[in-house]
């Protein structure tokens, strides 16, 4: 019969192959005949955690910390759930506590430096940080969150080569070959293949290096997600498309497309979006022609009309993927948007799709909002349906998901409604990104509070 330590390592071992359910069954079962084991009740913390159920993860900790009060990996993990629910300063005095139980616990300095950094007192989370490096002066993630830290504040000397140590980190993305990543080189008669390291929003927003390159006499390949070549196939310069897993033809370099944003930041010593090759002017992607006038006539048949005159159509997205680290700071609920539903000459289109899409069904102002029929983007051709409906609105407002680069990038305009801290491309401060000439930045003052944000947007599509 295995001991609890034994049933434990089990559990653990299903928690990292990703089957929490199974996992967090084995722990439930540990406490069910040890109800005070106080290990059990932290592996089932991280599972919730995991989980993203937040609210249960610190309850379980505490249970434990009851049990346990000297426990600093129970302390910090406690921390860092209540960073994720938004209670700063209980958050602060666990991760306080954590240290002061085990000095130079680095986990702790990491989380400790992250609570502050998205709380918005940046330069005290720059202070655990440094701390952090003291105690492992080579930590990736310490140095990439510097990196991201730099870039945010415009600090770009400092950012790039910071940012640089993602690569190693695990989970970042370069295809199996041999081939040497560009660094600047003259690329004149030279062959390069470009890929996207991060989420979709990444390659709309960069893809527009293709024909940077290609400017600088490159022949370019674009290696992506199968289903975004329909969308990419709109960008001037790339000479091929090539699905994700494909055989690569014979090529000098390789590189992601944040590579060449940095290293041509090194050529020029500006922001590469600076760079006249880098501009967006009135986008870099162009919607179906067939799609844009099928879309057309679809809006002006079920967008309601108001005293005889079109009103605007204004697409809304409130939501990005849960499973991002940032998620809880950069998306909202629906019924946030309700005074957005009480400003007069619009009709709300709703752009939500997969995550977030059933508080359509739960919200009480649900019926003003426009339902898209069933089945937009179809399969193997993300965003194509979504590009021709967003050229068929007069704008868009959404908080940071890929929805927002592809209204920027196809040049619609689209307001975007940022986190206190938000992502280092949109820096932290200023209504406008260069990224974007169509886009406008609206950011939180304080902290989970988006109602202020939400005013402002209402109040400038209440305007004339």
């Amino acid at each position: 019969m295995p001991t609890v330590h034994e049933l434990l390592q089990q559990g653990w071992q299903r928690h990292q192959a990703g089957k929490l359910d199974e996992a967090i069954q084995v722990y439930r079962h540990v406490l069910a005949h040890s109800p005070k084991n106080a290990d059990a009740l932290v592996y089932l913390g991280i599972a919730f955690f995991d989980q993203r159920d937040f609210e249960q993860s610190v309850a379980v900790y505490r249970e434990a910390l009851a049990i346990r009060p000297q426990f600093p990996i129970a302390w910090n993990n406690l921390g860092n759930s209540l960073r994720m629910l938004g209670h700063i300063d209980d958050a602060e005095e666990a991760l306080a506590t954590a240290l002061q139980q085990q000095p130079g616990y680095l986990s702790a300095l990491k989380n400790r430096g992250t609570l502050w950094v998205w709380s918005g007192e940046i330069e005290r989370g720059l202070k655990w940080y440094a701390e952090g490096l003291r105690v492992d002066p080579k930590n990736a993630e310490l140095h990439r969150n510097l990196g991201v830290i730099h870039l945010l504040l415009g600090n770009y000397d400092v950012g790039w080569n910071e940012y640089r140590w993602r690569w190693a980190m695990p989970g970042t993305y370069r295809p199996k070959i041999a081939t040497p990543v560009w660094q600047g080189e003259n690329l004149a008669g030279k062959s390069i293949l470009l890929y996207p390291e991060q989420g979709r929003g990444d390659a709309i927003q960069f893809i527009r290096v293709a024909s940077v390159l290609k400017q600088a006499g490159a022949t370019v390949y674009v290696q992506c997600a199968a289903e975004m070549m329909p969308l990419f196939s709109s960008v001037p310069g790339i000479d091929m498309l090539l699905p994700d897993g494909s055989v690569v033809p014979p090529i000098d370099y390789q590189a992601s497309f944040l590579d060449v944003v940095d290293f041509w930041y090194q050529q020029t010593k500006q922001l590469a979006v600076a760079n006249p090759l880098f501009s967006a002017g009135n986008g870099y992607l162009a919607a179906s022609p067939t799609r844009t006038e099928t879309w057309a006539q679809w809006m002006q048949q079920n967008v309601p009309n108001s005293d005889g005159s079109r009103t605007r159509r204004i697409g809304i997205n409130w939501q990005g993927n849960p499973d991002h680290h940032a998620d809880v700071y950069r998306s909202m609920s629906l019924e946030s948007l309700k005074p957005l539903a009480k400003t007069a000459g619009i009709s709300l289109v709703n752009l939500q799709f997969g995550y977030g899409a059933e508080q359509l069904d739960n919200c009480d102002f649900s019926e003003s909002i426009v339902r898209l029929p069933q089945g937009i983007d179809p399969v193997g051709a993300a965003f194509t349906d979504t590009a021709a409906i967003l050229q068929n609105l007069d704008g868009v407002v959404t908080t940071d998901t890929s929805i927002a680069h592809l209204a920027g990038a196809l040049g619609v305009d689209v307001t975007v409604m940022l986190g206190k801290v938000p992502d280092w491309r949109w820096l932290n401060q200023g209504t406008k990104t260069p990224w974007y000439p169509s886009m406008k930045l609206v950011r939180q003052t304080e902290i989970g509070n988006w109602a202020s944000v939400v005013d402002e947007v209402a109040n400038s599509l209440a305007a004339p």
